[in-house]
């Protein structure tokens, strides 16, 4: 967690990989991490414009992308893609978030 000072999500709000499976863990990941938390609603015009950005120059983009995207952005102001949702399945998705927060945010085990 080196230099991380920010966790960026794009999502949608009906979307069940984004609310509640993957933005409401980073919400208290990031809160007792100490970092900022920065939502993009890809259904939010202004929003959506930043989110397409994001996902256009660090993940996995294509036109209907696959929400949620996960970003860290350091210190240093470097942006990394960290995670994509899983089309399988929410439970496929739930479990990329808790491994997610284990390894990265909490530094510990991966489940």
């Amino acid at each position: 967690m080196d230099g991380l000072k920010t966790i960026h999500v794009v999502f949608a709000k009906w979307c069940p990989h984004c609310v509640p499976t993957t933005v409401e863990p980073l919400k208290a990941a990031a809160k007792e991490a100490g970092l900022e938390l920065r939502l993009y609603d890809i259904d939010d015009p202004r929003a959506g414009s930043e989110a397409d950005e994001l996902v256009r120059k660090w993940g996995d983009w294509a036109k209907d992308y696959i929400i949620p995207q996960v970003f860290f952005e350091y210190a240093d102001s470097r942006i990394e893609h960290v995670m994509t949702g899983f089309s399988e399945g929410v439970p496929f998705t739930d479990r990329a978030v808790r491994r997610l927060i284990d390894t990265r945010l909490k530094g510990g085990a991966a489940n």
